[in-house]
């Protein structure tokens, strides 16, 4: 036979399926999910029993580390030593345990992440409370396995006469599943073990009375009842940990941030570090300086602020962004009859009774069977010495020690245990005292059986032990609560004033799409002009905008789409200089442009809505607060038409007209009180009825009669008319001429199309712009005033080959 033929196809998704399945298996089992009975993971198990098994108990000397990790991965866990000694750590870290299970001695890390020093220079022992996981194991209350090389026995479970899982908590990651389990106070669940035996179909929210939440070992605030009920009901849900904190007075009107206690797993080294550097980067003005006074009295971290500073504000500023508050989300996930189950609080209560009821009663039956054996012998020891001449007679003509229990067997009707302690009886125990001290042994014994056998025989007297001996451990091991609980999870709100300084500044968008602040002070450093700002050449500023560091800017592109902008966000440049694109402070896509922003203080105020205009001729009104978002992402402004494009945004109290003027020469004027509001990604109304191929070029908010509009050509060709030859008209209706195109072989055309229009109550400067990009300035009153429906007056030359695209009024300070 070939090697080839040896072989056996196989799939390869089977393969690996079936490896995988197993190594989940494994994983889940006997690695990171913990037994629902005693609350362990393998290997903190069999660090445990390993420690317990070599007389490393609270009562001796403690023991190097090494010594221990070398036991548990020689005869119970064959992996690194790595992965046992950070197990080892774990347990005996008073930040991370609610109570230790391994008292350690030496450098065994710090709440700052400081790493342990290494097994070789650490001792430990099981600390007090661990003997009670392991009490009574060696009287066969649970089953044991044979470990990895079949050369002795290891503990499927450990008794754990208190409910571990509960108080001590887990956290653990496998193979589609995962566990986070609070640390919960010993004296709670053990009353809520209590109160659950005494009356088994207790509901939740009488548990809920005597647990009342999780009770971490670093203290802390937590927040939210109705996560905690949550995750007691299914075995998910979240609740907020938030620091303990005070405000204290200070000499000289200053204040300071105290801190005390930080939620459970934050490392507090990092948590410093992270204030330090919101200080550092200035990111909330009024901190002066950060210091960690830890030391042998306990945590304080304080926060020192500076003089006037709103040391509320800059406390909520740290809760929201730093760990001084952090999410802890509950996963109550433990093997159950060796599968993993998500489980509520009262399934973890039933459980761990259950398993208390095995163990006790394991061990009273073991007691039991001790107890008769020796009340066996007793008997017989007793029945002797009432025989004593006879039976010494037997024993000296016997000729050897079989034969001697033999002769007893068949002669006094002894059992073959009963001669067998007879022919080991010391002859001092043949005194009248000695006679008279087993005669009493025999009657406590006989007592002790009838009570073991009254537990075996009542479920009543059994649950009346479980109480008693978890009540003892209650006793000697309770302690109060550390974390205290409010039921309202208390929102943050931070004031912009806390982390940005108010200034007024102006932000200037050029038409090539280039954005800065500047500070007014560099604005009159440098002349106080608005023509001496800094663009590249052939740019031009289009939007100048003066507004306060702690208003919001709203952008709003072409696409429909817009981008909340916070004023403080926006990089901060000198007059002269150009800027940055505006794509490195939003995410516009390539494809798209602003067309408008929009300044706003306030969202919520009454009456203020945004009215969008597009292309198509469709207009939205929508209320302002519609728009308030902190996301920094694009989001929809307005629902478009396929190849429509949104033309101009303005922010309006609605008591306006508007006035819209098309590609084609034709305007309308009408009521804007004629668009109702509507949600924010509707479509909107038809402001305009159009021909085919017309678009609207653009759009302008009046009101009464005085002023003029203009409209312009892509040849240059402009006119004014007068506002009042507009009348006002109903929405979505086809409007009036508001310019005439010159036709025909021997008329000088004044252009095909309008590029724009304007509204003018006083002499403005224009900026025109070719399809080339090239620019032009002219004034508003080169244009003549004429008839609505005249043919204008060219106010600029223009190539043809060059076309006029745009115009727009160039930015007033």
């Amino acid at each position: 036979m070939s090697i080839l033929e040896q072989f056996l196809p196989a799939f390869l998704e089977e393969v690996v399926g079936d490896r995988f399945g197993r190594y989940s298996k494994y994983i889940i089992q006997d690695r990171a999910i913990p037994d629902v009975r005693d609350g362990l993971k393998p290997v903190q198990r069999r660090i445990l029993y390993a420690m317990y098994d070599s007389g490393n108990t609270p009562d001796k000397g403690y023991r190097k580390s090494a010594k221990t990790v070398g036991d548990v991965m020689g005869n119970y866990h064959p992996h690194g030593d790595a992965s046992i000694y950070d197990g080892m750590v774990r347990m005996a870290q008073p930040w991370k345990m609610g109570h230790m299970l391994v008292d350690g001695h030496g450098n065994w890390g710090s709440v700052d992440d400081d790493p342990p020093a290494a097994m070789r220079y650490t001792e430990a022992r099981l600390s007090s409370i661990a003997m009670e996981l392991l009490r009574d194991i060696e009287k066969r209350t649970v089953l044991f396995k044979d470990n990895f090389d079949n050369t002795t026995k290891e503990p499927v479970v450990l008794p754990s006469r208190y409910p571990n899982l509960l108080v001590n908590g887990v956290s653990g990651i496998s193979a589609g599943f995962a566990t986070e389990i609070p640390p919960h106070n010993l004296r709670e669940v053990i009353n809520a073990c209590i109160a659950l035996m005494e009356k088994p179909d207790l509901e939740l929210e009488q548990l809920m009375t005597v647990i009342k939440g999780p009770d971490f070992p670093t203290g802390g605030l937590i927040m939210g009842e109705d996560g905690i009920r949550d995750a007691y009901q299914t075995g998910k849900g979240r609740i907020y940990l938030r620091s303990k904190t005070m405000i204290e007075d200070m000499k000289g009107g200053r204040q300071q941030l105290v801190i005390t206690e930080i939620p459970y797993q934050v490392v507090k080294s990092r948590l410093v570090t992270a204030m330090e550097n919101i200080r550092i980067e200035k990111k909330v003005e009024g901190i002066a300086e950060v210091r960690d006074e830890s030391g042998r009295n306990g945590m304080r971290i304080v926060v020192e602020f500076k003089k006037d500073a709103d040391a509320q504000g800059i406390l909520a500023y740290l809760l929201k962004k730093t760990d001084l508050q952090v999410v802890y989300n509950f996963n109550m996930v433990a093997i159950v009859n060796k599968a993993p189950k998500q489980l509520g609080l009262k399934e973890i209560l039933t459980a761990y009774v259950a398993h208390q009821r095995e163990v006790v009663t394991h061990r009273t039956q073991y007691d039991l069977d001790k107890a008769e054996d020796r009340a066996h012998v007793l008997e017989g020891l007793a029945k002797a010495l009432n025989l004593l001449d006879e039976i010494i007679a037997t024993i000296k003509g016997s000729k050897n020690r079989q034969d001697a229990q033999n002769n007893l067997v068949s002669k006094f009707t002894f059992t073959e245990r009963q001669a067998d302690a007879i022919l080991t009886l010391q002859l001092y125990r043949l005194t009248n005292l000695e006679i008279t001290s087993i005669e009493k042994e025999l009657k406590d014994i006989q007592k002790k059986i009838a009570a073991y056998r009254a537990i075996l025989g009542s479920e009543k007297k059994l649950i009346a032990v479980i109480k008693e001996e978890l009540s003892e451990i209650r006793d000697k091991f309770g302690i109060d609560r550390r974390s205290d609980i409010q039921g309202e999870v208390e929102e943050l709100k931070v004031n912009l004033e806390v982390i940005v300084p108010a200034e007024d500044v102006f932000v200037t968008l050029s038409q090539e799409g280039y954005i800065k602040r500047t500070s007014k002070l560099s604005f009159t450093r440098s002349g106080g002009e608005l023509g001496s700002a800094g663009v590249k050449e052939g740019d031009v500023i289009r939007t100048l905008l003066d507004v306060n560091t702690i208003d919001q800017l709203l952008l709003f592109t072409r696409k429909g789409q817009y981008y909340p902008l916070p004023v403080h966000l926006i990089p901060e440049f000198k007059w002269k200089d150009t800027g940055t694109a505006v794509v490195n402070v939003v995410p516009i896509p390539k494809d798209d442009s602003i067309i408008s922003i929009i300044t706003v203080k306030d969202f919520e105020e009454a009456n203020r809505s945004l009215v969008f205009v597009s292309k198509r001729g469709q207009v939205k009104r929508t209320d302002l607060k519609e728009y308030n978002s902190s996301r920094s992402t694009g989001m929809a402004a307005v629902k478009l038409a396929e190849g429509d494009e949104v033309i101009r945004v303005v922010i309006s109290d609605g008591t306006k007209e508007l006035l819209l003027v098309s590609k084609d020469g034709m305007s309308i004027r009408f009521m804007e009180s004629e668009v109702n509001g509507m949600g924010r990604v509707a479509a909107g109304v038809r402001g305009m009825q159009l021909k085919e191929n017309d678009e609207i070029v653009a759009a302008e908010w009046v009101s009464g009669d005085e002023g003029e509009v203009l409209v312009i050509t892509e040849l240059g060709f402009a006119k004014r008319s007068l506002l009042l030859d507009y009348p006002i008209q109903g929405r979505g209706g086809k409007g009036v001429v508001t310019f005439e195109f010159k036709e025909g072989k021997r008329v000088r055309s004044n252009g095909e199309r309008l590029i724009g229009a304007l509204h003018c109550k006083e002499e403005r400067e224009l900026m025109l712009v070719t399809v080339s990009g090239a620019q032009s300035t002219v004034t508003t009153e080169k244009a003549p005033v004429d008839d609505r429906k005249s043919t204008g007056r060219a106010i600029v030359t223009v190539d043809k080959k060059d076309l006029l695209a745009r115009i727009f009024p160039k930015a007033d300070k």
